[in-house]
């Protein structure tokens, strides 16, 4: 019978608990990076939505009113279809060099612009200047 030295049964269960902090680490990984893909294509859907339904709206009432509102909707639609894009990209990539670093046993840096940040500023952007579109000054 092969018997452990309590030193070495310690080092097993801090390595066992090193192993388990890792995995979950990375399934929270997993569901953030999941996460972002939901939203990107609920961007992408939403500009779609959003074109298809003044684009209806253009088609019954053919007036210069409606034809500037759809014209505006293909801007924001394609505004956010590029800014889900960007996103998607953005969160692959983050979500892989994350990974990366926690497989080669590399200390997790937070970065100090976080994506989240960084796609609100752009979807405000985006909300203002299709403000300014639809009441030009």
């Amino acid at each position: 019978m092969n018997q452990l030295t309590p030193g070495a049964a310690k080092e097993d269960t801090a390595s066992d608990r090193t192993a388990m902090a890792k995995l979950r680490t990375q399934l929270a990984l997993d569901r953030t990076t999941l996460a972002w893909i939901r939203t990107t294509l609920t961007f992408a859907t939403f500009g779609f939505g959003t074109v298809a339904f003044f684009r209806t709206l253009r088609e019954r009432y053919a007036t210069p009113e409606s034809v500037q509102l759809h014209e505006n909707a293909i801007r924001f639609g394609i505004a956010l279809l590029v800014l889900g894009i960007v996103a998607t990209i953005l969160a692959g990539v983050s979500h892989w060099l994350t990974l990366r670093r926690l497989r080669h046993n590399k200390e997790i840096v937070l970065t100090p612009w976080p994506l989240s940040i960084t796609v609100a500023m752009l979807l405000g952007i985006v909300g203002l200047v299709l403000l300014y579109s639809l009441f030009p000054v």
